[in-house]
């Protein structure tokens, strides 16, 4: 695919540990370009944010920054007239450990889901992808004393994504159903 200035823009699978949710983050970036480009969805990738210190302006380049406050969750927009925020986790066991999730996140999404937004967890596990809504992520966190999430409780809990090569991976099949379902019904409270 050519960008601006005729430059070309290539994919390579990161196989280390470091970067291990990049290759779902570059998914999820695809998908969301797609729904935008559809006109489907406005849903972006929120920046962290950064104080700038130094910059080189010949080079254009920051050489000096720092994270001014912790981010809340990586994604969030618009669909439908509803507000959804959603964090992309991979985890390579068989179980989601919760020290994936901070503490500022856990409340983040507490908020979200009380001020009746959508708000959910897109998990990588086991090579499948999984919507775990906030309400089961919450009332698993609030209900067990564990520190991990079993595999078989977000299969139970949330919805399978299968990748599509010209969809990506289209969270909002399931949003769709949980706004049928849920919203539009008034289970949400």
């Amino acid at each position: 695919m050519l960008y601006p200035n005729n430059i070309k823009k290539t994919y390579t699978k990161i196989n280390n540990h470091a970067n291990r949710g990049m290759d779902l983050e570059y998914l999820l970036n695809i998908t969301n370009d797609n729904y935008i480009d559809k006109k489907r969805a406005y849903i972006y990738k929120k920046p962290t944010p950064i104080g700038i210190v130094k910059v080189n302006y010949a080079k254009a380049k920051i050489e000096e920054a720092y994270f001014q406050k912790p981010s809340t969750l990586d994604y969030n927009g618009i669909y439908k007239g509803y507000y959804i925020e959603f964090d992309a986790k991979v985890t390579q066991k068989d179980y989601f450990p919760l020290v994936n999730v901070s503490s500022h996140q856990i409340e983040h999404i507490r908020h979200i889901y009380e001020e009746k937004g959508i708000v959910f967890l897109l998990i990588m596990i086991k090579d499948e992808y999984y919507v775990l809504m906030g309400k089961d992520f919450l009332d698993f966190l609030d209900n067990n004393k564990r520190k991990s999430i079993p595999y078989s409780y977000i299969k139970d809990k949330g919805y399978e994504i299968k990748y599509n090569f010209s969809k990506g991976l289209d969270y909002l099949e399931v949003i769709d159903r949980i706004i049928e379902v849920d919203y539009e019904k008034g289970k949400i409270s």
